[in-house]
């Protein structure tokens, strides 16, 4: 058992984990450099990652490479260049020109901040993306809106970790689905409002848990139905005839509803795990896994842990984000994906990278690296110098024996090396700290400063309609001020007119606001060690023994729900 020096809290080494740790342990010049067990507790290594994930706060500044006005995710003061995405991939600069020696009187970290600072950054992660102007990690959309963290969508407004999905909005892990509206954790979904954990269903409000189910309303656990109403089960007649009597355009009505249907909830059995096909797998949200452990948002996977989103993955360990067409042998990483393996403490590195250790934003093929910012095509480079294979070996042991003095080798980037402050990142979302906590671990802080756009008027959101029928067009010329936080946001055109063809009140509370209230309504990325309350067998669930939910073990919940 050890225990955490940032949280206190006990936590424990698996043999498996041990197993893990030597099969990535790296090999240099015919000689194997052990990974040490980690220093930190999951949680605490989670949040050290997240702490350098930026995806939904985005700024105006210029260009360093062109001076045009660019959207990005540093603001203009930032201590480094920012290049546009395609200057940034282009052949007019050379990262190579900011290589340097290895200083062994100094520790790594503050050798490899100097480099990162030094090297240009990417303004936003994107790829061919069409008329997708105001978007951050995302590929492959067309007409899309502040989404994030999203691939393969058209028409999709205000959404995050969405894919292949159509004209839906105010979406978070939307999949495979279309004119989806305020909905969470959603496969192949089709007209769907106020829906969780449901795969399959169409046509229905509020449901929860739900699966092949359409022509519903209120529905948690139900299989293969339809036109029930609370999981009353009616005739075609008498649902037609209730949904009849309720006017579904009238915000007070559906916030009646909603919170109805969030008691209702509570009244029901859950599983200990979301998720289907998985196999000798703790976690939640899991889909198509063997043998991985306290996984969360993961699909399609094999033999790893401690990973929160990501797919295609086999023997990776302490992973966020994303894997896409295939991970390998990789641990403690951030953003690292497609066709990527014997990669280690690395930082956005994707698309055939190998052998790379202590490394941010390296892609497109490079290889033996340590220690490297802004790569592309590179190999047997360290400190963004380029060496012969021969040195590369000789060097790369003598810098690992370095960090061990230095207390380094083995642990990810620290916090205070991230290019964001903590509340930019989504180690705010999963960790939330205030100011004074953030500042007393040496971390940053950036201080918000809300502006009010041009526009011809401000309303405060109470003072808005309750039926859109009743929306003027001119309110796309208004600053409407959040019922929460008073942060003031404006309606887009597009998001006019997807309200009014769905028949939906004008949003009261700001798109940042609407996220974080989508994201609570998800279980959190933390497990507790309880019993199943039918068969008594011992789970692991984000539901904790004194959630006073009924939580089944899968055996269970399909031989009694389903």
């Amino acid at each position: 058992m050890k225990t955490c020096p940032q949280c206190q809290n006990i936590f424990s080494i698996r043999d498996e984990d041990r197993q893990f740790y030597d099969q990535v342990s790296p090999v240099i010049g015919g000689q194997k450099y052990s990974i040490p067990e980690p220093t930190h507790c999951p949680d605490c290594r989670h949040q050290r990652r997240l702490a350098f994930r930026n995806e939904r706060h985005l700024y105006w500044r210029t260009c360093d490479g062109t001076g045009k006005r660019i959207l990005s995710v540093f603001l203009q003061d930032a201590p480094f260049k920012v290049y546009d995405v395609d200057h940034w991939y282009s052949d007019a600069w050379d990262p190579l020109e900011y290589g340097r020696d290895f200083d062994f009187t100094r520790p790594f970290f503050e050798q490899f901040r100097e480099l990162m600072e030094s090297v240009p950054q990417l303004s936003r992660s994107v790829v061919s993306n069409t008329n997708c102007d105001y978007v951050n990690q995302c590929g492959w959309c067309k007409n899309c809106y502040l989404i994030f963290e999203a691939n393969d969508n058209e028409d999709c407004l205000y959404a995050n970790y969405i894919t292949h999905s159509k004209s839906s909005v105010d979406a978070l892990m939307l999949h495979y689905s279309e004119l989806c509206y305020e909905s969470v954790d959603v496969q192949k979904g089709y007209n769907l409002k106020y829906c969780l954990d449901s795969s399959n269903c169409s046509d229905s409000w509020f449901l929860k848990n739900c699966i092949g189910s359409r022509d519903c309303f209120g529905g948690v656990n139900l299989k293969n139905k339809q036109y029930c109403f609370f999981n009353e089960q009616l005739t075609k007649e008498e649902y037609e005839k209730r949904m009849a009597d309720i006017d579904l355009s009238d915000r007070e009505v559906i916030q009646s509803y909603f919170e109805k249907f969030k008691a209702f909830q509570k009244e029901h059995p859950v599983k200990a795990l979301n998720g289907v096909s998985n196999e000798n797998s703790t976690g939640n949200y899991l889909v198509n896994t063997q043998n991985c452990y306290d996984c969360f948002d993961v699909t399609n996977a094999q033999d790893s842990a401690y990973v929160g989103y990501g797919n295609n993955l086999k023997k990776v360990y302490d992973m966020t984000v994303f894997g896409a067409s295939g991970v390998e042998f990789c641990y403690e990483v951030h953003e690292v994906g497609d066709k990527v393996n014997n990669t280690l403490f690395a930082d956005q590195c994707w698309s055939d990278c190998y052998n790379v250790l202590y490394s941010k934003l390296c892609l497109n093929n490079s290889h033996d690296l340590f220690g490297c910012v802004g790569l592309k095509k590179k190999q047997y480079c360290i400190l963004n110098k380029q060496y012969s294979k021969e040195e590369y070996e000789v060097l790369v042991p003598k810098i690992i024996e370095h960090m061990k003095k230095t207390g380094e080798w083995g642990e990810f980037f620290p916090v205070h090396l991230s290019p964001f402050a903590y509340n930019e990142t989504l180690g705010n979302e999963y960790y939330p700290l205030d100011k004074d906590e953030v500042e007393s671990r040496g971390w940053r802080w950036r201080d918000v400063t809300i502006e009010m756009p041009d526009v011809e008027k401000k309303i405060e959101a109470h003072q808005l309609p309750d039926r859109i029928e009743e929306v003027p067009d001119d309110i796309l010329n208004w600053a409407i001020l959040c019922e929460v936080t008073g942060q003031p946001f404006r309606i887009t055109k597009k998001e006019l007119d997807f309200y009014r063809r769905q028949k939906l009140p004008i949003p009261r509370r700001h798109s940042d606001q609407r996220h974080k209230d989508r994201f609570a309504l998800r279980s959190p990325r933390h497990l507790h060690d309880r019993s199943c309350d039918e068969c008594g067998t011992a789970i692991r669930s984000s539901h904790s023994p004194d959630s006073g939910q009924t939580v089944y073990c899968e055996t269970c919940f399909h031989r009694l729900v389903y």
